[in-house]
Order: C-alpha cells, then structure tokens, then sequence
C-alpha cells in the first residue's frame, strides 16, 4: 500500500479507501449478507487500506462497527456523513447532530475521525456555512469527531458550484470531489483552491457504473458524438477507449479510470466501492500502478476536457 497526508489534518492515509455507499454497498446492494459485507472491510483492511468512508444515509455504518471491533483505533481513519432528511426543505443543524450521534452509536465509536455534511448544493451552502457549520464546530469541541468535511452532489451540480466556493474559505478541512476520465471539471474548478488551502480530497465517481458497464460506455459515447460533443470515430467501437488499453498502458479500461484519478494533482485518497473480494484486489492493484502515459493523459484532455455531467448517475435509492 501506498500513503499520503490527508491535507492539512496531518492524517496519514492509504490513497486507495473504502468506499461503503455506491452501487455496491460492501455486497449489500448485491443481496450479499451483513457477514460478507464485514469481511470485505477486514480483507481491506489487511491489504493496506487505512481509510473508511461511509454515510448514515449508505446504511453501512452497523457493518462497518462490526468490522472494527478488536481494531487498534490509531490503525482506522473512519470518515461518516450526514445528509438532509428527504423531503426536508433544508438542512437542520440539529438534526445533522442528532445523525452525528446516531452514527457515532451504530459505528460503536466515541468518535470519527471525519466528519462530513452529504451531498450540499450550490443554493444550500449558505445556510449549511452559517447555521450548521457553528453547531458541528461545537462538537467538535466537544470531542465527537476530529475533522470537518463537505462533499457535492455531483449528478446535480456539473459545474462543482459549490465546492468552487467551500475550496476557497477556511473550515473546511476535507472535500469529496467528483472527478474521472471524462468529467475533468474539478482540474479547473476545485484543485486549485483545495492545493491552496490545504484541504484534504477524497475522490469519489473514478469508475462509477459507466467504465464497469461497457455496453453503457459505448451507448453514451454514441449519445455524445449525435451531439457533437465527442468525434465520431467513438461512436464507431463497442470498445471506445480501447485506445487506453496497449503494453505500455493500461490493463482495462477500469485500471485506466482509476489511475487517472489517483495521480491527478490534488487527489489525495481514491475512493473504491465493491462488495468482491477479487475486485478488492485489482481495484487496490490500479490505484497503486504508475500514471498512464503521458501521450494517453494528453488524448484524455483533448477529447473529454469540455464535457460536463458525463457518468455521474446516482445510485439506486435505499430503503431506510
């Protein structure tokens, strides 16, 4: 495994972390059971991986507490989330730390180590900087979780809006930014302020379903070029960024999206989701490959630069 400095909180992570929401939900999403979904986070645990990130709203968090029982907790950065209740209009400071309590008990900790307020769009940051910050501060305080974080709802805010402006001010000590091999917004819009400010990424949507899925790839870049937005050429393949795939390159298209992100400059933790342990393997091999040529990054940013929105699809809703 391989290391980094999560920002300025001075956490020393694995730049490959467990993501616990996604598609795959540690197997959950998949119909596997809760023992499964536990030993997926030992098995991470194991190779290497120091860094957990799950959310109230994933339905994880019991698993995840499972999993840590007899873990030295200096060994686990475990990061959780809050989100707004649906159908609320906003977000509540009191009950973002009624769900900061209610993770810390199904997490069975007296603490995380970040804590983050979910899915934030640009017309709620305001509010979220002004009422809620102040209260999670006190908690803080209080000794109930040791960073602050924000992440975007990337399906609903392609520009990055929002974290364009939480990069640029002072409480914010993690972000989760959206970024992958066709949606380069975050090079321009968030890196730069979060270099700045030393802020701490935790890079979400590197393959999501659109590099898992090649029938999906190929029928978005067929969507893309009728649109001119991408050349035709790519519409031609039922392999379109089969280009990336040669001796010198990448091994799969998934190995290339992942490398991708990890060396962007500004990506500090690539975040991972699978309920496979096969797949906990090679996703954690990728990551920890070199960066993809330097003709093929090139190719990249000339073809996808422009593009916004692209393979940024939620996940399924949950039943809570």
């Amino acid at each position: 495994m391989q290391y980094t400095t999560l920002g300025r909180t001075g956490l020393t992570v694995s730049v490959a972390g467990l993501g616990c929401g996604g598609f795959s939900r540690l197997g959950l999403g998949t119909g596997q059971s809760e023992q499964h979904a536990i030993g997926i986070v030992r098995q991470a645990l194991d190779l290497g991986v120091t860094l957990i990130d799950t959310a109230a709203a994933y339905g994880t968090e019991e698993v995840v507490g499972a999993a840590l029982q007899g873990i030295d907790r200096d060994r686990v950065v475990v990061c959780t989330k809050a989100s707004k209740p649906p159908g609320e209009a906003a977000f509540s400071a009191a009950k973002v730390v009624e769900s900061l309590d209610a993770s810390l008990r199904r997490l069975r900790l007296d603490h995380v180590d970040v804590f983050q307020i979910h899915a934030v769009p640009p017309a709620a940051y305001d509010h979220v900087r002004d009422t809620v910050v102040p209260a999670l501060l006190r908690q803080r305080d209080a000794g109930k979780f040791r960073f602050l974080g924000i992440t975007e709802t990337a399906p609903n805010d392609p520009e990055q809006v929002m974290l364009n402006r939480a990069a640029r001010e002072d409480m914010w000590d993690t972000a989760m930014v959206a970024f992958h091999l066709m949606d380069q917004v975050a090079r321009t819009q968030v890196f730069p302020h979060t270099m700045a400010r030393g802020i701490g990424t935790l890079m979400m949507f590197a393959v999501r379903a659109i590099f898992a899925r090649p029938a999906q790839l190929a029928a978005t870049m067929k969507e893309l070029a009728a649109a001119g937005q991408v050349p035709a050429w790519l519409a031609d393949s039922d392999d379109p960024l089969g280009f990336l795939v040669h001796p010198a390159g990448a091994s799969s298209v998934i190995d290339a999206a992942y490398r991708y992100v990890r060396h962007e400059p500004g990506a500090d933790v690539v975040l991972f989701g699978t309920g496979d342990p096969a797949h906990l393997r090679t996703n954690i091999a990728s990551i920890l490959k070199p960066p993809l040529p330097q003709a093929d990054l090139a190719r990249l940013q000339s073809l996808f630069s422009h593009l916004r929105g692209v393979g940024l699809e939620a996940p399924p809703s949950r039943a809570r």
